[in-house]
């Protein structure tokens, strides 16, 4: 990848916007939805005295999330302004404490001082837009204290994924009409497939998979349809390069692929970092 898509977040799709407008219909429910799944994602039914670093937080519901389970410390970077903003009132609205901290950041640039400082590091689909996947994911990693989780997730890889690229490469440099053309068409077909499959085709805006974890499906499309820069990974190839870095796999959701022709979907991902006290 080039130093311009790995570093220059004007090359890249501008998420902010989208989660903007998402976060106007935050509900208390879609509140305890991330909940919920932040807690499966863990396997912790509460972070009480832990420190929380959400990479790419967009709206900023999954870093509430932490922080009403009990997270002690909870830090939140995106690289997009809009999406900073979003998620400082979406928090700031509805935390009173004073435990968390929200700002402009690219994993590339955080400092050596938060090295390893972190019980856990959690990045749900956004290393794969950073230009520099595995990059991101090595940065990434180095923030995790020894002990503590590193909780990605990441587009499983499909025999559509160069398809998607250059779709995604596309819509990011149209206007609003040729997107709303996109998404909408998009949203037609994947509500066709429900029927064709004898799948229940409102289910997606009452309760479909983004919803469990507090999200909607028309931010979700809007979000899959512009992420780029994009790349993916399957599962072995996720483990064959974290492990490495000194971690054990300890759980992974969502792993299987299928031929994409909807999109690639995320894989799931739970490490934990050896408590061995020897660098990485």
């Amino acid at each position: 990848m080039s130093a311009e898509l790995k570093f220059d977040a004007g090359t890249h799709f501008q998420f902010g916007e989208n989660w903007a407008e998402y976060s106007q219909s935050i509900s208390d429910s879609d509140i305890v939805m991330s909940e919920v799944a932040l807690k499966r994602l863990l396997g912790l039914n509460t972070l009480d005295g832990k420190s929380f670093l959400d990479i790419g937080c967009g709206s900023g519901i999954h870093a509430l999330a932490a922080l009403r389970l009990g997270a002690r410390k909870v830090r939140a970077i995106d690289i997009d302004q809009t999406s900073v903003a979003c998620a400082r009132d979406v928090i700031g609205n509805r935390w009173h404490k004073d435990n968390f901290d929200i700002e402009v950041q690219n994993v590339f640039d955080l400092g050596a001082e938060i090295t390893r400082q972190f019980d856990i590091v959690y990045s749900w689909g956004v290393l794969h837009h950073t230009g520099d996947m595995w990059g991101a994911i090595e940065a990434a990693s180095k923030l995790v204290k020894p002990g503590g989780l590193f909780v990605i997730a990441i587009y499983r890889k499909t025999p559509c994924c160069g398809f998607w690229k250059m779709e995604k490469r596309f819509f990011s440099k149209v206007g609003p009409a040729a997107r709303g053309i996109f998404v909408y068409t998009y949203m037609a077909l994947r509500t066709f497939g429900d029927i064709v499959r004898l799948k229940n085709p409102i289910r997606r805006f009452r309760h479909g998979d983004t919803n469990k974890r507090g999200m909607k499906w028309y931010t979700d499309v809007v979000d899959w349809l512009g992420g780029y820069p994009y790349e993916s990974a399957t599962p072995r190839e996720i483990r064959e390069f974290v492990e490495p870095l000194g971690f054990g796999l300890l759980s992974v959701f969502r792993e299987k692929s299928d031929l994409g022709l909807f999109g690639s979907g995320n894989a799931e991902y739970r490490f934990q970092a050896f408590d061995t006290g020897a660098d990485r």
